[in-house]
């Protein structure tokens, strides 16, 4: 020992997580829903997503996207889905004014986690479509698509014009789903398919489901297209295709 002299580090990531989890536990849950949401600043910092009272989810913010957007998109992916009642789901968040490089979203999933982990982190949940390379990839049980695959029966409460193009019939039903519906583009470019913009569907009078929807909008294009529902989300391609875990809603 050097007369005069000590040495003391400060454990940052610990006393960082003691001090979190102490905030996220005194903190009521709320319910995951647009209304409650709404109120939450657009910053950066952690959250809880809670199944009843089981914590099943924890996420952190990154630059493209804060707590608000984060916590507004997953309230959306807990509706139309199979054997999942989003009045279940509920949000806890924290704002960080000082966001660290410390990782802070392994830390707590490990603190309520366990050696077991939360139930939907590592799921999918928090992905976005996954792409088109992805269309043929078995889910795992554990996966949330696979646990809680979406409803495309139930009505969706929009407003169809009598008629209109494919693309843009799509358009409307896409901003109206709150899961992903994908359709055929040309490469690289963010226009539909040709048959899409050009093709007019008629009869949209009284149709209110998705999977109406799509089979008369399928039915009216030219030969060769189909709808596909995935666990996750539908797609509609100029293509005869089987895929996993897959329902074909419809074929022109």
């Amino acid at each position: 020992m050097i007369a005069g002299y000590r040495e003391f580090e400060f454990d940052l990531p610990d006393a960082l997580l003691k001090n979190l989890v102490t905030i996220l536990d005194g903190i009521q849950k709320e319910p995951l829903r647009e209304t409650q949401v709404a109120e939450i600043p657009d910053e950066q910092g952690v959250y809880q997503l809670f199944l009843d009272e089981e914590p099943v989810y924890v996420g952190k913010t990154d630059a493209d996207a804060g707590l608000f957007k984060r916590l507004s998109r997953h309230s959306k992916k807990i509706l139309h889905r199979n054997n999942l009642d989003p009045d279940r789901v509920f949000f806890k968040a924290v704002r960080i004014f000082v966001f660290t490089a410390v990782d802070l979203e392994t830390d707590l999933i490990r603190h309520y986690g366990g050696n077991t982990g939360l139930a939907w982190n590592g799921s999918g949940f928090g992905s976005n479509d996954p792409g088109r390379e992805r269309d043929t990839t078995n889910n795992k049980p554990e996966n949330f698509d696979f646990q809680y695959p979406i409803d495309i029966d139930k009505p969706l409460g929009i407003e169809l014009p009598a008629s209109d193009t494919a693309a843009n019939i799509l358009a409307l039903l896409r901003n109206g789903t709150p899961y992903t519906i994908r359709a055929q583009r040309p490469a690289r470019r963010k226009v539909f398919h040709p048959d899409l913009e050009t093709t007019t569907i008629e009869n949209l009078a009284g149709l209110s489901t998705t999977r109406e929807i799509i089979q008369q909008l399928t039915s009216q294009l030219p030969a060769g297209w189909q709808a596909t529902k995935l666990l996750g989300y539908v797609i509609l391609y100029k293509e005869r295709k089987d895929y996993p875990q897959s329902e074909v809603i419809a074929v022109s």
